[in-house]
């Protein structure tokens, strides 16, 4: 399901206010969870029932902290690697790579859904990326 970006027209971090974010996904789930990550991309993990609850739960460590301290957080979405050079190297079609990067941001705005609140608005992100 494709969502319309919530903050595109006034990101909220504009305000002033502060934000928080994740730190250190591909670290965590290789070094810390035993995750096999070819290439140190994370955006495969879509690719499971499995995976995308991985992905989730490395969320859900860092959101309290920000609804706890009244603060926004930034969404990164797991796709810095989910680009035509990286993509060809753990095996992903351009059309593969379209699908993968529009169900990462999907799974962003889901976990927004969840947890958003009015003091910790929560803004969904994705590297660059080259057109594919």
């Amino acid at each position: 399901m494709t969502r319309r970006a919530k903050y595109r027209k006034r990101l909220p971090q504009l305000d002033g206010g502060p934000f928080l974010t994740d730190g250190g996904l591909e670290t965590t789930l290789i070094f810390h969870e035993g995750w096999d990550l070819p290439c140190f991309a994370a955006f495969v993990l879509l690719d499971s029932d499995r995976g995308r609850k991985a992905l989730r739960d490395y969320f859900r460590r860092y959101i309290p902290m920000a609804i706890e301290a009244g603060a926004g957080f930034i969404l990164e979405s797991p796709t810095w690697r989910a680009n035509p050079d990286w993509g060809k190297k753990v095996g992903y079609s351009p059309d593969a790579l379209v699908h993968v990067n529009r169900d990462a941001i999907d799974l962003m705005h889901q976990i927004r859904e969840r947890f958003e609140t009015t003091t910790s608005p929560m803004v969904v992100s994705r590297p660059a990326r080259r057109r594919l």
